[in-house]
């Protein structure tokens, strides 16, 4: 009789065992996943800004094109001698003056406006992701850093090795300023 409560308790044990370690290796799985989460979303971040950057710098080429231009015809203008140089200049310059009405009339309607706004909305929502998977990571981590010192899995932790994961911090103070992006260049 005794006996068979002792192979019920070992194998009651066993099972305990296995559980905690299964549950500390699905808790390290999902750190890792975690950690790749904000991997992706720093990735699409780094992507993002380039792009970001092209299309101001596209939409203010466009712009001093037109102020280019305008600055060209006026200097032709000036030089001109003839009316069929004169005609010829005046009608670019009503191409150029209509360029910049639809500038300045239709701005938020531009298309490279459009883009603009909508890769500034998508780095805006990849900064959100970036803060969603930091915290999450370290949400995780904390669960998994818990599991490993609360008994008994601490003692399965030690036993297999298990260890502590650092938290997701910012350590150096103008890392936690706001990051300033210059599209003047």
């Amino acid at each position: 009789m005794v006996i068979p409560i002792i192979i019920i308790v070992v194998v009651v044990i066993c099972i305990i065992i296995v559980a905690m370690y299964n549950n500390l290796v699905s808790l390290r799985q999902r750190v890792q996943n975690a950690w790749s989460q904000i991997d992706v979303q720093l990735k699409r971040r780094f992507d993002l800004i380039p792009n970001l950057q092209e299309t101001v710098k596209g939409y203010m080429a466009h712009e001093s094109e037109t102020f280019s231009k305008i600055a060209e015809l006026r200097t032709a203008w000036a030089s001109s001698t003839t009316v069929a140089e004169k005609a010829d200049i005046a009608n670019q310059l009503t191409e150029a003056l209509k360029t910049i009405m639809a500038v300045s009339e239709n701005y938020p309607d531009l298309k490279a406006s459009e883009s603009f706004a909508q890769l500034q909305e998508e780095l805006r929502n990849t900064e959100n992701k970036i803060a969603y998977s930091r915290q999450f990571y370290n949400d995780t981590v904390t669960m998994y850093n818990t599991k490993i010192e609360m008994f008994p899995s601490n003692l399965i932790a030690k036993a297999f090795n298990f260890k502590p994961i650092e938290l997701f911090e910012v350590e150096d103070e103008k890392e936690k300023q706001n990051v300033k992006i210059d599209f003047s260049k």
